[in-house]
């Protein structure tokens, strides 16, 4: 990723945390990162293939944290609680995670985490079929692919509903599902 590419996808993370997806404007883009709007254009296309990059880097930033956290253990387990804890402590943290998550732009920026969260889902149950495939080898690719596809889903689900347990319920369902059908 160049310096542009980097410095316009931080700008319209800031410029999205505040407005939404929805008012974001391509203008506004390049006057806060110095450039010309002809240039946002020329670096994403349009608005949407702007938002969707957001989106990806976004989630790139995330999961690198949770391959982090995954492997800061020898104990496979507790790498999963101590990905599934850096998540939950994120999006606490992050403006634009906690711009969609708390509802303040859920209207626009929901869909890139649900109906139109392909992309993100995937890259995320990847990486956490990856860890699962590497420390439970006995498990069917089946098996590692819905494993890990819940873990995203119902962690997922907590970060947009949150309760005051955050990590356990979906370190309880996580355990359950590796525990089942094993020796």
């Amino acid at each position: 990723m160049t310096e542009l590419t980097r410095a316009l996808l931080d700008v319209a993370v800031e410029l999205i945390a505040a407005h939404g997806s929805r008012g974001l404007r391509m203008a506004e883009v390049a006057a806060k990162a110095g450039v010309s709007r002809q240039t946002v254009y020329n670096e994403f296309g349009n608005k949407d293939r702007l938002i969707q990059a957001v989106a990806l880097h976004k989630t790139a930033e995330f999961l690198d944290g949770v391959r982090e956290r995954l492997t800061s253990t020898d104990d496979p387990l507790e790498g999963l609680r101590r990905s599934i804890a850096f998540a939950f402590d994120l999006a606490t943290r992050d403006p634009l995670a906690k711009s969609v998550l708390n509802g303040a732009n859920a209207e626009d920026m929901l869909p890139l985490l649900t109906t139109r969260g392909r992309p993100v889902l995937t890259l995320a149950t990847s990486v956490f079929a990856q860890h699962i495939r590497q420390h439970w080898r006995t498990l069917p690719d089946a098996r590692v692919h819905l494993i890990a596809d819940t873990i995203v889903r119902v962690a997922l689900s907590h970060l947009l509903t949150p309760s005051s347990r955050r990590v356990e319920p979906v370190m309880v369902v996580t355990e359950a599902l590796l525990a089942f059908g094993q020796p």
